[in-house]
């Protein structure tokens, strides 16, 4: 059954992908939302004829209306275009690809407005994981996961009773500086951490990779997507890139979920689960499969991971300032304004700086967050 589309992001990586995804598979698509590439945005919405455009951004809204205006296409501006392009009546299903914190609100929107979430932005768990599965099940709403670590997980658990569960193993590529000291560590550059081993990403999430916060912001997940501890969830770095997360059951069984390094599976999986259907990813070929290998990460090299991990262990408010911190401290960094080592540091100051609220609401959430970047900017001065 074709399925009718928001896709909050669609000028990032998973949202190009996901048109192709949609493209292929007959799926229709009634609202785009983008940050920043309006030319980009524009050929979207003349080629996939969606209602509802919509950016933060009130000036691109102005830009792309006046491209759009040969067209019956709506374009909207700020926050609350956003809000309304998660919500669309027409769509049934909302892809949220939004990067950071600020995908929040719109996939609060998508969820009360009872859309299946196909979830790509990790950051709404990491941030308010809490909130936002109470309110998934309080509004009866799958959350499907896109990323590909979570999508494997959710793949190894179908037909599987909680209980089973003993353990979670989430797979890292190591990133490009794998192997690496701390010495060497602090003379790489921007270009440097840029070039991931295995997969082609925005550079904020490739720098994520780099620092390995990525695999601490996906423990956090998995643990609020799944219900299952931190202390049951554990890292494997495996640089081929062939096992895309495993889970280890009561019985001492592991299942794991293999395949090519191509997003548009997990995509299309979040799209048609409960069912399987013909795809484009590319095919996974068993005899030119390199030999697998794991082994545990570096934390004591890779600070931001053991960070996440303490920070998913504390839990309330931590984790928003874990991932706020380290969005302004990344920024910074792609900016040429810091080094590499200085992104754990300052996530690591905002933590001390920042008290923990337990049980918190959105306000404390928002809060958390821009007291995190605040303490970034006073920690950079």
């Amino acid at each position: 059954m074709g399925r009718t589309l928001s896709i909050l992001g669609s000028t990032g990586s998973i949202g190009r992908q996901t048109l192709e995804v949609a493209e292929a598979g007959g799926h229709k698509v009634a609202a785009l939302t983008f940050g920043h590439n309006v030319k980009l945005a524009e050929e979207q919405a003349r080629r996939f004829r969606p209602r509802l455009v919509a950016t933060p951004d009130e000036g691109l809204a102005a830009d792309l209306k006046v491209r759009l205006e040969d067209t019956d296409i709506r374009v909207l501006g700020g926050e609350e275009g956003l809000v309304e392009a998660a919500s669309i009546p027409e769509a049934d299903t909302a892809v949220a690809a939004i990067v950071g914190v600020a995908g929040l609100k719109p996939t609060l929107a998508a969820i009360d407005a009872g859309k299946r979430l196909a979830l790509a932005n990790k950051e709404t768990l990491v941030c308010a994981g809490e909130l936002v599965t109470a309110r998934a099940k309080a509004r009866g709403v799958d959350i499907v996961p896109v990323d590909s670590e979570h999508s494997a997980i959710f793949q190894c658990l179908q037909g599987a009773k909680h209980k089973e569960i003993r353990r979670l193993i989430v797979t890292a590529s190591g990133g490009p500086f794998y192997g690496m000291d701390r010495k060497a560590l602090s003379l790489v550059t921007k270009t440097d951490a840029l070039k991931h081993p295995t997969w082609q990403m925005g550079q904020k999430i490739t720098i994520d990779s780099a620092t390995l916060m990525n695999k601490g912001l996906e423990v956090i997940e998995a643990m609020r997507l799944f219900g299952v501890p931190a202390e049951r969830i554990d890292v494997a770095v495996h640089r081929e890139g062939v096992v895309h997360s495993l889970v280890e059951f009561a019985d001492g069984a592991v299942l794991a979920q293999l395949g090519s390094p191509d997003m548009r599976l997990p995509i299309q999986y979040a799209l048609t689960w409960p069912d399987r259907t013909e795809g484009i990813a590319k095919p996974f070929n068993l005899f030119s499969c390199p030999p697998l290998t794991f082994r545990r990460p570096d934390i004591e090299t890779f600070r931001c991971l053991a960070l996440a991990l303490r920070c998913a262990k504390t839990g309330g408010t931590s984790t928003a300032v874990l991932n706020g911190a380290n969005e302004a401290a990344v920024g910074l960094f792609l900016e040429e304004k810091i080094g590499f080592l200085d992104i754990p540091r300052l996530v690591e100051g905002a933590l001390e700086r920042v008290k923990t609220v337990h049980d918190p609401s959105l306000d404390d959430i928002f809060e958390a967050d821009r007291a995190a970047r605040q303490a970034v900017l006073e920690l950079t001065r």
